[in-house]
């Protein structure tokens, strides 16, 4: 089941009628209450959230989402408007998963989730090219398969992109990954050529990992990329 947060109707239900075309079942809010009620009764499996909403803005709601247990990894893409970069990266440094510009094409919206889903409730399709293994440096702990990160023995939350970016850079130490190369092995598609998004995602790990890397470090190649080294 998808959840759609959006209060224009018109908006959501393109977003639902497309869905529903590709044999996917999804259920349309136009009103932050009536998805928290919604959602204390089952908890989908991935949630489109538009920005703008009466009631709650979708920023709070991420941050709730991402603070309850239950919902802590839930998969959810943001729907923001054209031109308004601040909050697309804002949604990506608050834990959301992926963002839709609006206006968008049906398209988009299909190979966006799916996208979104192959990483969260299947596989990941590079376990094809290289086993994913548990890797460890010194204090750090990486399970790909478990989507863990574990700093001295304690956990530490981060979204599966975020570790599946770590893995992809730890599993491979001292090369160099343009953002273009990360794109494409995390995001799995075309994003678009923003490039800020990996950006983005490095700095959150790094607030994370901060003040514990005496053993690596996630460097920036300036003008290339980044890699995952080895002290």
């Amino acid at each position: 089941m998808i959840y759609v947060l959006e209060d224009d109707e018109s908006i959501r239900e393109l977003i639902i009628y497309t869905l529903n075309g590709q044999k996917m079942e999804a259920k349309g809010f136009s009103t932050p209450s009536e998805f928290w009620e919604a959602i204390s009764e089952k908890v989908p499996s991935l949630v489109l959230l538009d920005i703008m909403l009466p009631e709650e803005d979708g920023f709070s709601i991420l941050e709730k989402l991402r603070a309850a247990p239950a919902t802590k990894r839930l998969p959810i893409i943001m729907l923001t408007a054209r031109g308004e970069e601040i909050d697309r990266i804002l949604g990506l440094e608050m834990g959301a998963d992926d963002y839709i510009v609006k206006p968008f094409s049906p398209r988009e919206v299909v190979s966006r989730i799916k996208a979104v889903l192959r990483r969260t409730c299947a596989a990941p399709d590079t376990a094809q090219e290289e086993k994913l293994t548990t890797l460890t440096f010194g204090s750090l702990e990486i399970q790909p398969e478990r989507y863990s990160v574990k700093l001295a023995g304690q956990s530490i939350a981060c979204t599966p992109r975020e570790v599946e970016l770590l893995y992809l850079l730890a599993s491979h130490p001292g090369r160099v990954f343009d953002r273009e190369q990360i794109l494409s092995r995390i995001w799995g598609y075309d994003f678009f050529g923003d490039t800020r998004t990996v950006d983005v995602h490095i700095k959150r790990l790094r607030e994370k990992l901060e003040g514990v890397s005496d053993q690596w470090d996630l460097k920036t190649v300036w003008s290339v990329g980044y890699k995952f080294e080895v002290k």
